[in-house]
């Protein structure tokens, strides 16, 4: 079996290419390019980068975004940063069809939300985050995936 990838400190990497949903896809073959794992972005451009991927239908690469900004935002933040690549991630679950796993993320996403509706750092539009994850949620309560979950948008317009 060969040996997995590293880094230079010795840090196991996944360099198999990978699909717009970030399923691994055979070695050698072609995907998707991936996001940077040193990625690091002020919240603004992370925003905007996420969302150009949410649009994308690339779930999987906006939390990845999302989840580099929460591993570096301020401590009073980093609630805010996880629910959102949460939500990402749950979206990403529910197109690859697993009802479970995106409920459970679907919820954790929302809850850690919660606390910002009341005043929303970034512009970003929590309360219309906080409506698209129930709806969701409410769809997969009923035991089915919903057939069209829509596109998140991240940022209240102006």
């Amino acid at each position: 079996m060969a040996e997995r990838e590293r880094d230079a400190r010795g840090k196991p990497l996944n360099a198999r290419p990978r699909d717009g949903l970030g399923r691994p896809l055979a070695r050698g073959g072609s995907g998707t390019p991936r996001v940077p794992e040193d990625l690091r972005l002020p919240p603004g451009a992370a925003i905007v980068e996420a969302q150009r991927f949410l649009d994308a239908n690339m779930p999987f690469h906006a939390h990845e975004v999302l989840e580099a900004t929460w591993k570096s935002c301020p401590d009073e933040e980093r609630e805010l940063w996880q629910g959102l690549a949460q939500l990402a991630v749950g979206l990403t679950h529910l197109l690859r069809g697993n009802r479970v796993g995106a409920g459970s993320l679907l919820r954790q996403g929302h809850d850690r939300l919660v606390g910002f509706a009341s005043n929303p750092p970034h512009r970003l539009d929590v309360a219309g985050l906080l409506t698209w994850s129930e709806g969701l949620l409410a769809d997969l309560e009923t035991g089915t995936l919903p057939i069209a979950p829509g596109i998140p948008v991240l940022r209240a317009a102006d």
